[in-house]
């Protein structure tokens, strides 16, 4: 009996420090969300958040900019940590199956058609419905195919760089202005989100809290193709689900804010790093780190040079390059 007993202390033990862990997430998280409110070019404090100075910079352009930051943190770095596990691949994250741009392609050839008049909402849809399409030929390819998951993870990859070739080419022999400046956005960018772009926000949640609360069968697929399939998973079945919800995700974090790298690669390299390892809480830990960490990037974006704004994209590939460099020399190989 004292096999079992000491197994149950230490995962009893465990799941404290899991507990712990994310309980001071959730306050960093908040502590970011008051700078995140509070900061810009009129520093507003939080005794002044009812001010009538307050109503426009607070409530209504810092606010809507918050939340559409933390639901796309959240998604990427939980989308990051559910390819990792799908793929058996430590270098798996969001943008690898070429979802991302097949989203900026349907941007980019919706604003050569229309030429810059396409209102917002509809360039918002076709974003979406571009990284579906990629996310269903993906799949489609796969089923037929009888793919793996690493052969399915090259022909995403492939699928990538054909979109990136596309949009590359469409911006260099364009004159559009408006599709020059959309280059700009796509390096990832918050500035334009308004309570009018956040209903793609909530689009993000039902698929973001499903993907928390499914830590359980993530914790099987990660144990490797056999041994999951041993213990009653379906990978065929899983294989489909997590890669549309993971497209869907992409798909609306790109229509809303572009394209941004990092945060899916490395927030769940360094939370398994800090003995999270149980997908059960290495899930909701990724949401609260992802949503934190890019919060604190967009501030920085915000407030880094006088009267200008640069791409939260830049930011992220700044901070998280370096970072994952440590974390490879530091470890000798990501696991």
């Amino acid at each position: 009996m004292p096999i079992p007993q000491t197994f149950s202390a230490l995962e009893h033990q465990q799941k404290s420090r899991d507990r712990l862990w994310l309980s001071g997430l959730s306050v960093l998280l908040l502590l970011i969300g008051v700078l995140s409110l509070s900061a810009g070019e009129r520093w507003l404090w939080p005794d002044q958040w009812l001010s009538s100075e307050a109503r426009l910079f607070v409530w209504q352009l810092r606010l809507p900019r918050a939340i559409a930051v933390i639901l796309v943190g959240a998604s990427l770095a939980v989308a990051g940590s559910v390819m990792q596990s799908l793929f058996e691949n430590p270098l798996a994250e969001p943008g690898l199956l070429g979802i991302a741009n097949g989203a900026g392609v349907a941007l980019v050839f919706c604003v050569m058609l229309s030429h810059g008049f396409m209102p917002v909402w509809a360039m918002s849809i076709a974003a979406v419905a571009g990284a579906l399409i990629v996310t269903a030929f993906l799949l489609y390819v796969a089923r037929k195919r009888l793919l793996t998951n690493a052969r399915m993870l090259l022909v995403g990859v492939a699928i990538g760089i054909v979109c990136s070739a596309l949009m590359t080419w469409a911006i260099y022999f364009s004159d559009n202005l408006d599709l020059r400046q959309l280059m700009y956005w796509m390096m990832g960018g918050f500035g334009g989100v308004d309570w009018n772009q956040i209903w793609l926000g909530a689009m993000l949640l039902p698929v973001l809290l499903w993907l928390i609360f499914q830590g359980k069968s993530l914790n099987l697929l990660s144990l490797g193709t056999q041994q999951a399939q041993q213990l009653g998973i379906s990978l065929r079945a899983w294989r489909f689900i997590l890669v549309l919800s993971v497209g869907w995700m992409v798909g609306i974090s790109v229509a809303l804010a572009g394209v941004i790298g990092f945060i899916g690669l490395v927030i769940p390299h360094i939370l398994r790093l800090c003995g999270i390892t149980d997908q059960r809480r290495l899930l909701p830990a990724c949401a609260l780190s992802g949503a934190a960490v890019l919060l604190l990037a967009d501030v920085i974006a915000r407030i880094g040079l006088y009267a200008a704004e640069l791409p939260v994209g830049v930011v992220t590939a700044t901070l998280g390059a370096p970072v994952f460099i440590w974390l490879l020399v530091r470890n000798g190989q990501i696991r």
